[in-house]
């Protein structure tokens, strides 16, 4: 007869030995952080937590965050932010994101741990600083000892400048809902699948 109890997070244990529950796993999961004006942003983390699965927590929007430090357990983080303060030096986003990533980020316990970064953008409109915001965000989370992954080709976009791409690289996934939201899909897609080999998901 095998006896079993029921841990603290009730998921049964036998003969003594520990069992790894879900919650234990989904809260050492990889974060998804986002934050939206006109819902762009938001769907697409829906979309790359469609695309990773289970070792994503489902995305959530900075400005619903309370405490950050809930977050430190984390073991990765994938960031999202539309830019709207076109050719700004700082606060380029234009939504809650730029507050959090100047007082939360540091809370977020982020040596060593991967991190990418998208964004949304207007490649024909705002041409001339497409996505912007991703490189803030990039410099952020680099400057707090995170692991910056997820870099793309910026050969495959018709923009005409962009802080955020660097010796024909962007330093994340820029997307255009306005002009090429026909291209969300596969970008999303393909960008997932370079994730899960460069944070080992």
């Amino acid at each position: 007869m095998v006896v079993g109890f029921v841990s603290s997070f009730g998921v049964q244990s036998q003969r003594g030995r520990p069992m790894v529950s879900r919650r234990t796993r989904l809260e050492m999961a990889v974060g998804i952080l986002f934050s939206t004006t006109t819902g762009n942003t938001s769907n697409v983390a829906e979309l790359i937590k469609q695309n990773i699965g289970t070792e994503c927590k489902d995305p959530i929007d900075v400005g619903d965050i309370s405490s950050p430090a809930d977050y430190a357990d984390c073991t990765g983080f994938i960031v999202g932010a539309p830019t709207w303060n076109t050719d700004a030096d700082e606060d380029r986003s234009g939504t809650p994101m730029d507050e959090f990533i100047n007082d939360g980020i540091e809370k977020l316990n982020l040596s060593g741990k991967p991190v990418a970064i998208f964004g949304l953008g207007d490649s024909v409109g705002y041409g001339d600083n497409f996505c912007d915001a991703i490189e803030e965000l990039h410099d952020k989370f680099s400057s707090q000892g995170a692991k910056m992954v997820g870099y793309t080709d910026e050969s495959n976009y018709g923009h005409s400048s962009s802080k955020s791409a660097k010796s024909g690289k962007f330093l994340g996934l820029p997307l255009d809902e306005d002009n090429e939201s026909d291209l969300t899909e596969d970008r999303v897609k393909n960008w997932c699948a370079q994730l899960k080999g460069e944070m080992n998901l």
